[in-house]
């Protein structure tokens, strides 16, 4: 039997003995015949189940050590309910097994309902969401977004994207121009005000829910830059907007969070500068990420979202000529400048 329907079959018996004791507890009475059905997966070992009841509905989630430790979901969860953030709630908790019991936060993510027509009132509600949790104190044991983190994420780019996806080793001149990239990126990031970071604040991990959004996918959250959150937003891996769009987002969470007292850059123009130099960062290690997820994972279907990714380097490209000598490393490499409108 592979060693996921094992895990599926302990993860059923663990709900069995959760149930009663939830039920009580909360007074709903006696446990209802229910039903399990997979409720979403994602681009980690971590799986998610739906269990409905008599009207009532919860979320499994199977986090299977050692490749996945429950404890920091449980920690930032906690966090983000202390800004009032629509998290799920922890019912239930097998730390060791990785098995948790979560409230169901709805059915339908941002990505799938988002439009031209609705998307200004979906990303304000994300908005409000996101600048509670920014005036977090950072005062909880977090990682920070150090040189350390952000030189491993770039350095997927070359690993699994260049040299495993494209078959290219990069010369001695392009190390030493991938490494000045790296340095001017990282500079970047270092120098931004701090805030929580919750790391992939994009529509597929929104929920439409009440309040809205629900908040999903934060256990990698760390302290970091305070551009990062709002640029994931609105660059999203899985839909684009179009720029002068974008442009007017990003300056109306600028100014909510001068207002709120969030320490953003002080000028919009060195806010965007930041946001746009962030991006690139982000979008290089995702690509590494979806190129690791193909051919490590076998998942290759996350590759096809890699063009969106180059898109949007590209366009901070042809407006920042800081960053030329990652326009011309693109340009050495095999059908990576060449790019979709």
């Amino acid at each position: 039997m592979p060693d996921e329907d094992i895990r599926l079959q302990l993860l059923e018996h663990w709900l069995d003995q959760q149930l009663p004791a939830l039920f009580a507890a909360r007074g709903w009475g006696n446990v209802p015949a229910g039903t399990l059905t997979p409720a979403s997966s994602d681009a980690s070992f971590r799986r998610y189940f739906r269990w409905q009841g008599d009207g009532r509905s919860l979320i499994l989630m199977d986090a299977p050590p050692p490749q996945e430790d429950c404890r920091p979901f449980v920690k930032v969860a906690e966090r983000l309910a202390e800004a009032a953030v629509n998290v799920p709630q922890v019912l239930a908790a097998d730390l060791e097994r990785g098995f948790l019991l979560l409230s169901d936060l709805g059915r339908q993510t941002y990505l799938d309902v988002i439009d031209g027509q609705n998307a200004d009132q979906l990303f304000d509600d994300a908005v409000q969401a996101l600048l509670a949790f920014q005036q977090l104190p950072m005062d909880a044991p977090l990682p920070s977004y150090d040189d350390a983190l952000l030189r491993r994420e770039l350095q997927l780019f070359p690993e699994w994207y260049v040299q495993r996806h494209l078959g290219v080793a990069l010369d001695a001149a392009q190390q030493a121009a991938w490494q000045r990239i790296c340095t001017l990126l990282i500079d970047s990031a270092l120098a931004q005000p701090k805030v929580l970071v919750h790391r992939d604040f994009m529509p597929r991990n929104l929920m439409l829910s009440t309040p809205n959004p629900g908040v999903l996918d934060f256990q990698d959250a760390v302290y970091g830059p305070v551009t990062y959150d709002i640029t994931c937003l609105f660059k999203d891996a899985f839909l684009s907007w179009p720029e002068a769009r974008v442009r007017d987002w990003l300056a109306g969470y600028w100014q909510q969070a001068g207002a709120a007292g969030i320490a953003v850059q002080a000028e919009l123009d060195e806010f965007l500068r930041a946001s746009d130099l962030m991006g690139v960062q982000r979008h290089l290690k995702v690509i590494g990420i979806f190129a690791r997820i193909c051919h490590r994972d076998g998942k290759p279907r996350y590759l096809d979202d890699v063009p969106r990714f180059f898109a949007y380097i590209e366009a901070v490209l042809a407006r920042r000529p800081e960053l030329a000598e990652l326009a011309q490393l693109f340009a050495s490499l095999p059908r990576v400048a060449a790019v979709p409108a």
